[in-house]
């Protein structure tokens, strides 16, 4: 069944392209906004639409979507670290190259599928039935700490936090260029007019208005160009951490899609999602849940001679 969406672009996206709006409206895959687009099902203003034009603040698009099932499947002996679990919430180690959630019906593989067959009473937690409970995401090639409730109130309470910044959040990445031992990048973000993958500092902020986006770091041991740092992000725009470094120039390793240096046997990026601080929402006791660094990005701290000086777990 074919059931038209509605969608008004708002003035934070003044400027984004059309599929990389739609995508991120209707959370959909790459693959399946292009088919989209293929089939003629995107208009604006009731005209044909190309997937690279720009969209405008106040437009009206209209996507003809065909109906799926969001529910995630729960995926026995799917591997699933638990870093923290109690009655009412985990947290989980997800891995780099695992996503977060699924996007479209049947996909396994993902950290959401995992969660649900150790966890089943997941699947009604989040708003989104995709998320199984997800607080938040994290990119593909990002590993680390991801917040997960048992029960909807649980899941509201928690994004409030998110919502109200209350949640600490720190990475550790591993960047080459200049960088202060410790700083503040408060530069808002925007998709990128001709990239639907990647976003780029909104400094048009007359005509191209960016999500605000502020993050805060410091560096944890050098070694000739390479440092490994600690970003503590306040907000949670995609990709934040990866394009606010890049743009006070000092690119991620392994990152080739903001300018990051490449690094011979690392298949990934080398960002990790470090610690998860946060405030109980039924015990309200503080609660601190560290990830320990994978043993691919230890290897290249070891190769470099790099050390955080609080240890790699």
């Amino acid at each position: 069944m074919t059931a038209p969406r509605e969608l008004t672009v708002p003035t934070d996206k003044e400027g984004a392209r059309l599929d990389a709006f739609v995508g991120e409206a209707l959370g959909l895959s790459r693959a399946r906004v292009k088919r989209l687009f293929e089939d003629g099902a995107v208009r604006v203003g009731g005209r044909g639409a190309k997937k690279g034009q720009t969209v405008r603040s106040g437009e009206r698009v209209t996507v003809a979507l065909e109906e799926e099932s969001p529910t995630p499947l729960a995926e026995p002996g799917a591997p699933l670290v638990v870093l923290h679990e109690d009655a009412h919430l985990l947290v989980v180690d997800k891995p780099a190259g695992r996503p977060s959630h699924p996007l479209r019906p049947g996909e396994l593989g993902t950290v959401a599928n995992a969660v649900l067959a150790h966890y089943p009473e997941c699947a009604d937690a989040s708003e989104d039935p995709r998320e199984a409970g997800l607080c938040h995401r994290l990119d593909v090639e990002t590993s680390g700490a991801l917040l997960v409730a048992r029960s909807r109130p649980v899941w509201e309470r928690l994004r409030q936090a998110f919502s109200a910044r209350e949640v600490d959040k720190r990475y550790w990445a591993l960047v080459t260029g200049p960088l202060a031992d410790e700083g503040e990048v408060d530069l808002p973000l925007r998709h990128h007019p001709r990239h639907a993958d990647r976003v780029e500092p909104a400094l048009d902020s007359a005509g191209q208005p960016g999500r605000e986006a502020l993050s805060r770091f410091r560096a944890l041991a050098r070694s000739g160009e390479y440092t490994l740092v600690e970003v503590q992000i306040l907000t949670g725009v995609l990709h934040q951490v990866r394009a606010h470094l890049a743009a006070i120039g000092a690119p991620i390793v392994g990152d080739a899609l903001y300018g990051g240096r490449e690094e011979p046997g690392l298949g990934r990026f080398f960002l990790h999602a470090r610690s998860l601080g946060f405030t109980h929402p039924v015990t309200e006791g503080r609660l601190t849940v560290e990830s320990p660094l994978p043993e691919e990005l230890a290897r290249v701290l070891e190769a470099h001679s790099l050390s955080s000086g609080r240890g790699t777990g």
